[in-house]
């Protein structure tokens, strides 16, 4: 065989491999998302959504319009920060933000949703066709410049804010948890007295402080205590600490850091907060496009307390993502990656496209 055939068969292989390990190491099987997708035990009423992603860092905070999202999802990205995924529809502000980037996780997350319109900064160059394709209603800034402006009392991009308004998206009036076939209604039996929740990843922590005054679980980031633009404390009615395994994805920031991927498909233990007090739960979802059932000790779907819902992806014990460690390319040259102590499967992939 000529040396041209063989660097071509080389490189055909060399393409395989690396076809077969992303497809090992990505957050889906690989296919196409299906054009509908469905919330197949939702109560009956439509609850169109809009989801934001919010910055989650002390420069992006105080945060604007978190308080009136119907559910506040909480996950975990690369250096072991967390950033969050407010979901609206009973109500809208005029303002959210700081607005953020995507992540995979978002998008399976969001297929519990029927078509939900998703308000991001950017992506990651490789991740923005899978937006594309994915059953929802992609609005970044390219898309509606208008809709978008910087703030002036903080640096980028911590200062990027998003005006509902001006998006092609109506509030329907209808609590985004119905659309989930959640629903509000008395605390399940048993529990126990809860003063206080603390749900730690490796770079933040998220914590909850019982409140019978309001009514409510108080909300500290990174140990202060989370507050509106206004200054008032922000809280939730439920809390829900759902144990999900957190593994490499196969995408990585601008440093070459992967992308942590949240399991938000399969079933696991989760811990229910309301009224004052904890409640042990199973949580269990079949599919990408199924709801998420929470079922209490006795079997039964559990109840929420009135109030907005958080949900807080926590990773497994025995699974951290730890970011640090230097690799050498293959090519001799040193690149930034992330060690998983679960996995060693870190695929390099190109940075991230300005977000800003």
């Amino acid at each position: 065989m000529s040396a041209a055939g063989v660097r071509t068969s080389v490189a055909a292989l060399f393409t395989a491999l690396l076809l077969a390990v992303t497809a090992a190491c990505t957050g889906g099987d690989g296919s196409s998302p299906s054009p509908s997708s469905s919330s197949p035990s939702g109560a009956g009423r439509t609850a169109d959504v809009l989801a934001v992603k919010i910055d989650n860092v002390a420069p992006a905070r105080p945060h604007t319009g978190l308080e009136r999202a119907d559910i506040v999802y909480v996950e975990q990205v690369e250096a072991g920060l967390s950033r969050i995924l407010a979901v609206y529809s009973s109500d809208l502000p005029p303002v959210v933000g700081p607005v953020r980037s995507a992540r995979e996780t978002d998008l399976e997350l969001l297929r519990q949703f029927d078509r939900p319109t998703l308000a991001f900064s950017g992506a990651q160059s490789r991740l923005l066709p899978v937006i594309d394709r994915a059953p929802l209603e992609a609005v970044p800034p390219s898309k509606a410049p208008g809709a978008y402006f910087r703030g002036q009392d903080r640096p980028a991009p911590h200062n990027l804010y998003l005006r509902p308004e001006r998006i092609p998206f109506t509030a329907s009036g209808v609590d985004a948890v119905e659309e989930l076939g959640l629903k509000k209604g008395p605390p399940p039996p048993g529990g126990e007295p809860e003063d206080s929740r603390t749900v730690r990843y490796p770079s933040a922590s998220v914590a909850f402080t019982w409140s019978a005054e309001r009514d409510r679980w108080l909300v500290s980031l990174d140990g202060s205590p989370a507050r509106t633009a206004d200054g008032e404390r922000i809280g939730a009615g439920t809390v829900v600490v759902q144990d999900v395994t957190v593994r490499p994805s196969d995408f990585s920031d601008r440093s070459g850091n992967v992308t942590p991927f949240t399991e938000t498909v399969g079933s696991g233990s989760a811990v229910v907060l309301r009224d004052g007090r904890t409640y042990e739960a199973r949580w269990s979802r079949s599919a990408a496009d199924a709801d998420t059932v929470y079922t209490g000790a006795d079997g039964r779907r559990v109840d929420l307390a009135d109030g907005p819902l958080w949900i807080l992806y926590a990773p497994r014990a025995g699974r951290p993502v730890n970011a640090s460690s230097r690799i050498r390319s293959p090519r001799g040259r040193s690149s930034s990656t992330v060690t998983f102590l679960a996995s060693s499967c870190a695929v390099q992939t190109p940075s991230f496209v300005p977000t800003m």
